[in-house]
């Protein structure tokens, strides 16, 4: 890696050092790091573990058996030897990539250097030590995935609004566990965490042998200016993790927004809808939606039952209405009632209706409370 427009930003060497050391360490990797002016010095560095360049041993150069023995006859052990042979000769016995490979690790001519371009897709693969029967176990494991994930990410400038993990058993089909978040992010803690919430509540069929998780559809992620005084977005943050954790907890079909429907009957008025975080023109083009739907009805409660309770008489004092509803007919779900605002005994405001039909019914139902 060429890392010398970087140093400053990461508090200099000794401390970029330090941090790709423990990058590493945390990804379950062991590395030899070396470092010098030129990259083909710095790759002999670390396969010799160190010490001048002169001094490494020439197998560091990767020469094949034959042409490492034919240097051990002639007394050549080490880079410095190599590098004091005749210049016409050594391209003669080994060819002028050697003698290339020498000036590069030199600095007397350019390194060939090749982009490294991450994939479109993450997918990683992890065997387990010994297999393991509770799914909270795998946890360890799949973070240092997550930590790769993060990095895949990072490099990208992205995040995704979900991945799946899958738990590898032996002779079944692996158990899928499918996150959602509300927002694009690519923080491995707060992945870990949403994990954690997911597979304690995990019962498994087999043992574990390998997991892998896999993550697509990357969503570009800006970076963001810091507030001084007030960070409201960050407020909206905290507030999708707790969303995300609660999804994680209690399933995404559980814990999920509304938005009102053009729809006159009551329990067709709203739907469900994922919760994110909107753009300025998206937020007024939706309250300017609210508005328009709203306006023309009645109050409305703001706990509707999900379905209504039959009431007796005597058990409610009507206050206003009636106001009548009739829709539905072209989707077989008609309805046809009069609703009114009524105070129960419990000093209750409750809203409450009675079926309209060929034959008026006389029985009473409750279908939301307003307090």
């Amino acid at each position: 890696m060429e890392v010398g427009g970087s140093l400053r930003y990461f508090g200099g060497r000794w401390k970029f050092l330090a941090r790709l050391r423990a990058g590493l360490g945390r990804l379950g990797f062991e590395a030899r790091i070396a470092e010098a002016p030129a990259a083909r010095a710095a790759l002999w560095l670390a396969r010799g573990n160190g010490g001048t360049l002169e001094a490494l041993p020439v197998a560091v150069t990767g020469l094949a058996p034959a042409a490492l023995e034919l240097l051990s006859n002639l007394g050549i052990k080490t880079i410095g030897g190599l590098m004091r042979l005749p210049r016409e000769g050594v391209a003669l016995r080994f060819g002028q990539g050697l003698l290339e490979e020498l000036c590069q690790a030199r600095g007397e001519a350019p390194g060939p250097r090749e982009f490294f371009v991450p994939p479109a897709r993450f997918s990683a693969r992890l065997e387990l030590p010994a297999p393991v029967m509770q799914a909270e176990s795998a946890l360890f494991a799949a973070r240092r995935l997550l930590l790769q994930m993060e990095g895949f990410l990072a490099a990208r400038h992205a995040g995704v609004r979900g991945f799946s993990l899958e738990l590898v058993h032996d002779g079944l089909p692996a158990t899928v566990v499918k996150m959602g978040l509300a927002t694009p992010g690519r923080g491995a803690e707060h992945f870990t965490r949403l994990l954690r919430e997911r597979l304690g509540a995990l019962v498994l069929r087999s043992p574990i042998e390998a997991i892998r998780i896999e993550a697509g559809d990357l969503e570009n992620i800006p970076e963001q200016n810091r507030n001084l005084f007030d960070d409201r977005r960050g407020r909206t943050e905290e507030w999708l993790r707790l969303v995300e954790r609660l999804q994680a907890r209690l399933g995404g079909e559980t814990v999920h927004g509304l938005e009102t429907h053009p729809d006159h009957r009551p329990e067709r008025a709203f739907r469900p809808i994922a919760f994110e975080i909107k753009n300025s023109n998206s937020s007024e083009k939706k309250k300017d939606l609210q508005c328009e739907n709203m306006g023309p009805f009645s109050p409305r409660p703001l706990w509707l039952l999900e379905a209504p309770r039959r009431l007796r008489e005597g058990e409610f004092t009507l206050l206003a209405g009636p106001e009548r509803i009739e829709s539905g007919w072209w989707d077989g779900m008609e309805v046809r009632r009069d609703y009114f605002i009524a105070r129960t005994g419990e000093s209750s405001l409750a809203w409450i209706y009675r079926e309209r039909g060929a034959q008026p019914r006389e029985d009473w139902f409750l279908h939301g409370w307003f307090a």
